[in-house]
């Protein structure tokens, strides 16, 4: 047996919403995002524009390339120590998470779940995580262990790295007009039946927004907390949503704006489209020009921060705990 061989191997799955690879996909990936149910036709053809409009998502892609990126700064860090496997799962369009996990897991002794969202919700992730654990029984290794990403929404390089991005795209403006205009930091809303729920995960992104505004020197009078991408159902959800703030920043004054997420880690449709196309079209409206933080991808900062997030993760990983006999 070599020293390579000896090694401890370690598996890493980045666990992301997914996104049809093709216009035509678009049917069968919201019947996955529906729990089986029928899309309506206007459902259809409204995500068929927006995919049509930014050229399809790019999700995929760039979180396969985290993917790598994550496994060689592993790799790096522990020259002498295991050796890392990442790969890259869907919840709803292949690569399914399910379908990825026999491979990474192969000769792993521990496997890290990553849910790509720094916020953390018990309710909201239980998807990635049922999946993950039923995926991870089906191998028949009770010797592997396991381990789930909780929050880290206050990881300090993450933090610096969204904060990067803001400070960047504030000092492009000219005339020292970064001073003065105003950010927007914004999450995905949620029906507000599911915040009474999860009252924790609201603050956390908050926090989260606070955090990142104090890093990149934004002063607290200069920065707001919003929401975007509300779902199309008829019941209420949270605000106020960037739309509901143009006005307000107009009749203020502002002449710039800068939206930049605070849970987005990648280029994806709420990026290129929610607020590419429709945030532009709003400022655009009330006669403001519009601006966007750079999305995080694969910028070193952002990886460094991942891998600190795996190796915390990893000291947790136990053997996965046989399910509840049944009757």
């Amino acid at each position: 047996m070599t020293a390579e061989s000896a090694r401890p191997r370690i598996g890493v799955v980045l666990m992301t919403y997914g996104s049809p690879a093709t216009l035509d996909d678009v049917p069968g990936y919201l019947r996955n995002v529906y729990g089986g149910r029928e899309p309506s036709d206007e459902v259809v053809a409204e995500f068929k524009r927006r995919y049509a409009l930014i050229g399809g998502s790019p999700l995929l892609r760039v979180t396969q390339e985290q993917a790598a990126a994550l496994e060689a700064e592993l790799n790096r860090r522990h020259p002498d120590g295991p050796t890392f496997a990442v790969t890259a799962g869907m919840r709803f369009f292949p690569p399914f998470i399910a379908d990825v996990v026999p491979a990474v897991a192969e000769g792993a002794d521990a496997l890290v779940g990553v849910i790509m969202s720094p916020q953390y919700s018990p309710i909201l992730m239980r998807g990635y995580i049922n999946t993950l654990r039923e995926a991870v029984a089906g191998l028949n290794r009770p010797n592997l262990r396991l381990a789930i990403t909780e929050d880290w929404h206050m990881q300090p390089e993450f933090l610096q790295a969204v904060a990067a991005r803001v400070r960047e795209a504030l000092d492009q403006l000219p005339a020292n007009r970064g001073a003065t205009t105003p950010v927007l930091l914004s999450a995905h809303s949620m029906p507000l039946r599911v915040v009474a729920d999860e009252p924790d995960y609201i603050d956390n992104l908050k926090q989260t927004a606070r955090a990142i505004a104090e890093r990149a020197d934004v002063r607290p009078e200069q920065w707001m907390f919003c929401y975007q991408s509300a779902g199309h159902t008829p019941e209420p959800w949270l605000k106020p949503d960037f739309a509901d703030l143009m006005p307000e920043l107009k009749a203020k004054g502002a002449t710039d704006v800068l939206i930049a997420p605070v849970q987005f880690l990648a280029d994806h449709l709420e990026i290129l489209y929610d607020i590419e196309v429709g945030a532009r079209e709003q400022a655009e409206e009330h006669g403001i020009i519009f601006h966007r933080t750079e999305s995080l991808n694969t910028t070193p900062l952002f990886i460094a921060a991942l891998a600190s997030v795996v190796e915390e993760t990893l000291l947790r990983a136990v053997p996965l705990e046989p399910a509840p006999a049944t009757h």
